[in-house]
């Protein structure tokens, strides 16, 4: 979501200035050695200063012996200590990075790292945009402070190792002290609020897989609405809303339109997948972020109608990444369409679901035109973020997903989704690349699909249909630049036609000039000879 949002109709898109805090990229020798298990997170939020202040500790496993350890920290902050498994060592921090030299050799094997640090974090000017610290305060004079860090990744606050392809397995635990009036919202289960004089500090405790960008919290003056909520599976777990004690009138509408969204989603992707802890939503200054369990809501309750019924295009969006992000996590960058195109085609079938099939395929119909194809979707290994993020993640990633249900036809491409997102191979701890989805849709089809997602996510080329006029009323349908035969529609003088066409060509009848793909399932370039 963090820099372009698909709303026409479900997708708009907006284009974000560049910034220079990004992760990901190659990963340094350093950190490929190290498997990251958890981070416990310890930190005293001072307002006034608009300052943080704490420590970081990283549990890790070493695959091989080494004398220097390399953790990932925006230099604006201040390190004061670092211990290894209890000991002090030496560290230089410069360059975004703090580089450990090791008195003695570390082992291979489990380890921890101490961090103590603080400072003033940076600031973010567009969020969420543009990633930082929001420091405000709501209409009553409380403070609020909120985190976006989608693009720098976790390393815009704590020590971590900031690449896609490691994520905490055992999960975060995160220590946050406010003034006792505020209250924090966080990742996973609440495990206690204690109060100090004027403070409190909330332990927010998740056990599951979590990507770097979602470990994270929310500071305000919140009310809490909670709700109990079967899944489709018949887990019971708990709805809630933080919510601005401003608002709170607001949260029962909320949490109705919250839930139709939840169950729709079920339909589609299968059983909300945090449920041992809480499918939750907070209210945030800025627009809105896919933070697991706990995701940040700044929409102020604009609602839209689909089906007659309020309907909340952000509050889907972003929901919808418990599934494509959260759940199903891509490895690198470079593959980042899985969260952003799939998250994006799963809101038309919102669209689909309340309204029809005609009203779904107007989606796409208008879409196609935003999209850019300047760049491939799938551009090389080892991007970092600023260079992956290109609005086709977003609309030619869904536009690729409508295309492929046609092609596969809703009884083999429905159940084969909910399969791919259900999977334990391609899910929470095992992180995914588009050759996984590819292979496994090529599996599930029956049939080769590799030229199609080459075609639409490794190039920027269309669909090429050639049409050439015979005698006799007769013409050629021919595809020129995949080598797999594809279902098409043809519209001729006696109506629509299914046809297989293919490299070599396809005869049709029609006393009119045939129209090729007349709903759109295809972004297609079609010559007519």
């Amino acid at each position: 979501m963090k820099k372009y949002i698909l709303l026409a109709v479900s997708f708009f898109a907006l284009t974000a200035s560049a910034q220079t805090l990004t992760s990901g990229g190659k990963l340094k020798p350093e950190q490929a050695i190290m498997d990251i298990r958890h981070y416990t997170i310890d930190l005293g939020i001072d307002f006034n200063q608009r300052s943080i202040e704490g420590y970081t500790t990283i549990d890790f496993i070493l695959s091989k012996p080494t004398n220097v350890l390399l953790f990932d920290l925006l230099d604006s902050l201040n390190v004061h200590n670092v211990l290894v498994n209890g000991k002090k060592e030496p560290f230089d921090y410069k360059n975004n990075l703090i580089t450990i030299h090791l008195n003695k050799e570390l082992t291979e094997g489990r380890a921890s790292v101490k961090v103590f640090y603080g400072g003033k974090p940076h600031v973010a000017r567009r969020p969420p945009w543009d990633d930082g610290f929001t420091w405000t305060k709501d209409s009553t004079g409380h403070q609020w402070m909120a985190i976006t860090a989608e693009g720098s990744g976790g390393k815009l606050y704590f020590p971590c190792k900031d690449h896609p392809s490691d994520e905490p397995n055992e999960g975060v635990d995160m220590m946050i002290t406010v003034p006792k009036d505020l209250m924090v919202a966080g990742p996973g289960l609440l495990q206690s609020v204690k109060k100090h004089g004027e403070t409190a500090t909330y332990h927010w405790k998740t056990n599951y897989t979590i990507n770097n960008y979602s470990i994270l919290f929310n500071v305000g003056d919140y009310k809490v609405f909670s709700r109990p909520f079967t899944t489709c599976n018949g887990t019971t777990t708990t709805v809630q809303f933080y919510v601005l004690k401003e608002h709170a009138d607001k949260a029962g509408h909320f949490l109705d339109v919250f839930e139709k969204t939840i169950h729709e989603q079920e339909k589609y992707f299968g059983e909300y997948p945090f449920a041992k802890e809480k499918i939750a939503m907070v209210e945030t200054p800025h627009l809105g972020m896919e933070h697991q369990t706990m995701v940040a809501y700044g929409n102020k309750f604009r609602y839209t109608k689909i089906g007659g019924e309020d309907y909340d295009w952000l509050m889907h969006h972003e929901f919808g990444h418990e599934w494509w992000g959260n759940k199903v996590t891509a490895k690198d960058w470079a593959d980042y369409w899985i969260h952003e195109g799939i998250c994006s085609f799963g809101d038309a079938l919102y669209t689909r679901e309340f309204e029809g099939e005609a009203a779904y395929n107007k989606i796409f119909q208008r879409s196609i035109f935003g999209i850019e194809n300047k760049l491939p979707v799938v551009q090389h290994p080892d991007m970092d973020e600023e260079a992956a993020y290109i609005n086709d993640i977003y609309s030619k990633g869904a536009f690729f997903m409508h295309t492929l249900r046609y092609v596969m036809g809703d009884s083999l491409f429905f159940p084969a989704l909910k399969k791919f997102v259900s999977s334990p191979q391609y899910t929470y701890d095992n992180l995914v690349s588009t050759d996984d989805v590819e292979q496994f849709f090529t599996k599930e089809a029956g049939r080769n699909l590799k030229p199609l997602f080459d075609l639409y996510l490794r190039t920027t080329d269309k669909l090429q249909v050639h049409v050439q006029a015979r005698s006799g009323n007769k013409y050629i349908v021919q595809l020129q630049n995949i080598d797999i035969p594809l279902h098409l529609d043809i519209t001729t003088d006696s109506g629509v036609k299914h046809i297989m066409a293919d490299s070599k060509g396809v005869t049709i009848d029609s006393k009119t000039v045939p129209v090729v793909d007349p709903e759109v399932f295809y972004i297609k370039r079609v010559i007519i000879e």
